[in-house]
């Protein structure tokens, strides 16, 4: 159970950080949904913490992902 959720850390850390990566070169779409993802990942990994320290993030995820699908096309 530790070793998945050490796992499950490692992977959202990943996500987030490629998905500043991304935002900051120029895909803000991808790099919210990449951000989004990583924060639903790194909330699902403390979901035996406080509840706060769950369902902050998870809200936080949840803004992100809708506000990144309603972000206009640029070109």
């Amino acid at each position: 159970m530790q070793l998945i959720t050490s796992t499950f850390r490692i992977g959202s850390y990943s996500l987030i950080c490629l998905g500043v990566l991304m935002g900051s070169i120029g895909y803000v779409r991808t790099g919210s949904l990449l951000i989004a993802v990583g924060t639903l990942g790194h909330a699902l990994a403390a979901r035996n913490s406080r509840r706060i320290e769950f369902y902050l993030p998870v809200a936080i995820a949840v803004a992100l992902f809708v506000l990144a699908i309603a972000l206009p096309h640029g070109r």
